[in-house]
């Protein structure tokens, strides 16, 4: 809801406070966001009392002495009237000022959301489409007090999600020409610095590592300068109280609805006052207005939550799956995968894949996806990108063939694309060099031996369109995955004059939202997942399009659960990719079971990426009995309510998904580590209704004795030999079935006392009542309402 009294805007939902005033001098003063207050005319005391300014401080002007702006929190910052902070928006006129004054003109309050026209954004649920009151959005107009220039502040505010969002459009009504060098989308100021900034960082197999750091003087700078949302830096953060906890304090959440470079600032200025703001890269950036023209900003994403981390991240989730993602998918169950490429790379045919597609469908399969290989003379990754026919000696009968052979198994079919990127060694490298982004002088630099198109060339978006729509006519094809499996470099287009040479990364973006936004219309059964090496552009901007992101290449089921427990304050598990693979990994050599890489992987989309038909029987009939478990709790691992409940210290993962209507629960409980006689453990569960009861289990497991070693011979009337055709005999016939949990209990207890579960092997007995829980080792746990 917004409303406004006198000069407040108060911003509000049933959980949530914003507001802001509009000074005396026509700046915009940033007064509360947090927790629901009370406000109403009486708003003086939220204002700050300024008698003096600070000594060696600007003063705005004669007529308003006592202002200065380094010193306020404000709505958004700029430079040359005495705020020296981190700007919120740079402007470079024709006679060279960089001086910005922008002043309160007017606002009003809109019933329909304000929709950017050149970038994607958030949307409101078609049950808000029936609430005018809970439809709420506010432009508040500013101009410069001395230049034609009009800039527009866009709030909205979504009831269901207690999130706002942020988004600035730039108008220039001069006559002459302007530069846009720093345009951000958010700010927020506070009046203290007790803080802390948690960022996601990382690299390729290494995303969305978290890293906490006090909030202190200078500048602590989020950022990509990748071209891309990046894995060096995801665009979403937090700044939280320095006590705040899992479960309690105050919290922050920040996006941004990019897929291009990004920019956050944490800014703890002379005066203790802590500045934040979001938006796009400045570094590298600009843009140039004639008269006329518009600019707007990226949609920013801003939430609160006094209950921690978690409470912030709920929002957060709530906000991505009802507001960000759309189409047909939203709330479609998506479909257990297996995709081709771990399991084969560039080796393959078509019988090769007929055949893993058999032992797929045997196993409960609904999806086989080729990946990368299948076009052009595509045997290594130095040719073919660009050219997307068939490539005929693998695939003799063309993707239709194939898709009718995959189908006539009872499963979809999708395909592997790479759509942006071109080899030099392809013809349509050779018929369009000049389509390629490139330097005007000097050689190009590869990434992963590939380049990109240009996509701020109509001609080449107008191509990738044509044959991407062949493509995906060609055959009944239900799936894509959309790859970019490089970074920037040599950035320039000769589309683009000299001086606006800056502006090409951003439109890059709009060109790649054009072509995103015209595919997915004309193709809206095709379920699209991202992939940009894994997670370089995991964004809330792709997900306007593709309703799920491949999150990572690292498959190792130990190294995916700090990954995904990255990405799980953010983005809801409903937009995880996320893949059994085979042993040892690919990526660690790591040696982790069947077991263990299925429960960490089914709290994501539910995909296998090895040959299941080189799978031991054991391996075979493990997997068969994960899919069907995975297909009976489908609805609930992937749109449940997701919550962390041990993120990892001591090497101890506890996370539970809990369906929408609360009757159903899912947890996992994964050890990095073993401990000796460490046979105490205990689940304590979070989501659950308080006033009703729940039965209490646990997914049934079947252990290979080999896991005990020589211990056999503590039991054994024979000597066995380890490895020895006597311990294999043993071990094909003699299996341990994991011990079972069965308890009934209200929810109350299982979220406030937890549940003690069997006791761990600690090396002085074992029976079939005990649980084996050494490196490496996993868990699921069930809980099910007794109506």
């Amino acid at each position: 809801m917004i409303t406004r009294i006198n000069q407040l805007f108060l911003l509000e939902t049933s959980e949530i406070t914003y507001c802001f005033k509009v000074l005396a001098s026509g700046h915009l003063e940033h007064l509360y966001f947090g927790k629901k207050i009370t406000v109403d005319e009486s708003y003086d005391v939220l204002t700050e009392k300024v008698e003096y300014i600070g000594g060696n401080m600007i003063s705005y002007s004669e007529e308003f002495s006592k202002l200065g702006l380094e010193d306020r929190c404000l709505e958004f910052s700029t430079l040359g009237k005495g705020d020296i902070r981190e700007a919120f928006v740079g402007i470079i006129k024709m006679d060279g000022s960089t001086t910005c004054d922008f002043l309160f003109q007017s606002a009003r309050i809109e019933h329909e959301k304000e929709m950017l026209t050149t970038l994607p954004c958030s949307y409101f649920s078609k049950e808000e489409e029936t609430n005018q009151e809970n439809k709420q959005c506010l432009i508040v107009t500013l101009k410069d007090k001395n230049y034609g220039i009009t800039m527009e502040l866009i709030y909205t505010v979504f009831e269901d999600c207690h999130c706002i969002t942020r988004s600035v459009r730039i108008q220039n009504e001069s006559e002459e020409e302007i530069e846009i060098d720093r345009i951000m989308s958010m700010q927020l100021d506070f009046p203290e610095s007790d803080y802390k900034i948690r960022s996601f960082h990382g690299a390729w197999a290494r995303e969305m590592e978290w890293e906490d750091r006090s909030a202190s003087h200078g500048i602590f700078i989020i950022d990509s300068k990748t071209g891309t949302s990046s894995n060096r830096n995801n665009p979403f953060f937090m700044v939280s109280k320095e006590d705040t906890t899992e479960d309690a304090g105050e919290c922050y959440g920040f996006n941004l609805i990019y897929s291009g470079n990004h920019y956050a600032a944490c800014e703890v200025n002379a005066m203790d006052k802590l500045h934040v703001i979001s938006g796009i890269q400045p570094a590298g950036f600009g843009y140039t207005l004639k008269k006329g023209e518009m600019f707007e900003s990226p949609e920013a994403v801003m939430t609160c939550s006094n209950l921690g981390y978690g409470g912030m991240s709920q929002q957060m989730h709530l906000f991505v799956k009802e507001h960000i993602v759309r189409g047909e998918w939203k709330e479609k169950k998506r479909p257990v995968l297996m995709n081709s490429w771990e399991a084969n790379y560039f080796k393959f045919n078509e019988h090769k894949l007929i055949k893993q597609a058999e032992v797929g469908a045997a196993h409960g399969i609904e999806l086989f996806v080729l990946d990368d290989g299948w076009f052009g003379k595509r045997e290594d990754d130095t040719s073919s990108l660009g050219d997307w026919q068939e490539n005929t000696k693998k695939l003799k009968g063309g993707l239709s063939y194939l898709a009718e052979k995959i189908n006539a198994l009872g499963m979809q079919f999708g395909i592997w694309v790479e759509p942006e990127m071109i080899n030099e060694d392809s013809e349509c490298f050779r018929n369009h060099p000049d389509w390629i982004v490139k330097s005007p002088k000097g050689e190009q630099s590869l990434g992963r031996n590939q380049l990109i198109l240009d996509l701020t060339k109509p001609e080449v978006r107008d191509y990738i369109i044509t044959e991407m729509s062949r493509v995906f006519s060609s055959a009944n094809i239900s799936y894509v995955k959309w790859d970019m499996n490089r970074i920037f470099s040599d950035t320039y287009s000769t589309t683009l004059a000299p001086k606006e040479q800056k502006e090409f990364l951003h439109r890059y973006i709009i060109g790649l939202y054009e072509v995103l936004d015209k595919l997915t219309t004309a193709f809206p059964h095709i379920l699209f997942e991202s992939c940009a090496s894994g997670g370089n552009r995991f964004d809330l901007g792709m997900l306007c399009y593709m309703p799920q992101i491949w999150a990572s290449d690292n498959t190792d089921a130990i190294s995916r659960a700090k990954i995904q427990m990255g990405y799980s304050f953010g983005y809801p598990i409903s937009v995880i990719g996320a893949h059994v693979s085979g042993c040892p990994n690919h990526q660690t050599l790591r040696n982790t079971s069947i077991d263990t890489r299925f429960e960490v992987a089914a709290f994501g989309l539910l995909g296998y990426e090895c040959n299941i038909g080189d799978l031991t029987e054991e391996e075979s009939k493990a997997v068969k009995n994960q899919i069907a478990f995975y297909k009976n709790y489908r609805e609930t691992c992937q749109f449940g309510n997701f919550y962390r409940i041990e993120t990892g210290e001591n090497g101890i993962y506890q996370w539970m998904v809990v369906s929408k209507d609360q009757k159903e629960a899912v947890g996992l409980f994964l050890q990095e580590k073993g401990k000796a006689n460490q046979s105490f453990g205990k689940f304590k569960a979070k989501g659950l209704m308080m006033d009703k009861k729940y039965h209490f289990s646990n997914r049934a497991k079947v252990f290979n004795i080999k896991e005990f070693g020589d211990l056999i011979n503590m039991i054994s009337p024979i000597h066995i030999k380890k490895d020895s055709l006597a311990h294999n005999v043993i071990a094909k016939y003699k299996k341990m079935n994991s011990e079972t949990e069965n308890g009934i209990a209200y929810g109350d207890v299982f979220c406030n006392a937890g549940v003690k579960l069997k006791q761990a092997f600690s090396g002085t007995g074992y029976n079939d009542e005990m649980r084996l829980f050494g490196d490496y080792a996993s868990r699921m746990y069930l809980w099910e309402e007794i109506e």
